[in-house]
C-alpha cells in the first residue's frame, strides 16, 4: 500500500517513483499509467511479457494434452 507523505506543516509530498522501462520520474499520484510514466513505456513492458522475456519463478507445467471431441458420434444418429 502506498502512503502519501506529508511534512509537518500538512503540506502534501507527492510520491516520485522512477518508471521501470525508462527510468524517467513520475508522480505516482498523478500518472494514469503507473508505474510507468507513460502508455509508450506500459505497451513496451507487455510486450516483453508477451515475448516471454520476463517469467515468473516456479516449476515448468506441461500442457494438458488436448481432448478430441466426439461430433462423430453426435450426429450419425
Amino acid at each position: 500500500m502506498l502512503l502519501r507523505l506529508t511534512i509537518p506543516n500538512g503540506v502534501f509530498m507527492p510520491r516520485i517513483v522512477r518508471c521501470p522501462i525508462c527510468r524517467t520520474e513520475v508522480s505516482w499520484e498523478e500518472s494514469p499509467h503507473r508505474p510507468f510514466c507513460s502508455e509508450r513505456c506500459r505497451l513496451i513492458d507487455l510486450g516483453a511479457w508477451s515475448e516471454g522475456r520476463y517469467r515468473v519463478p516456479g516449476e515448468k507445467v506441461e500442457p494438458e494434452p488436448e481432448r478430441e471431441d466426439s461430433d462423430d458420434e453426435e450426429g450419425s444418429l
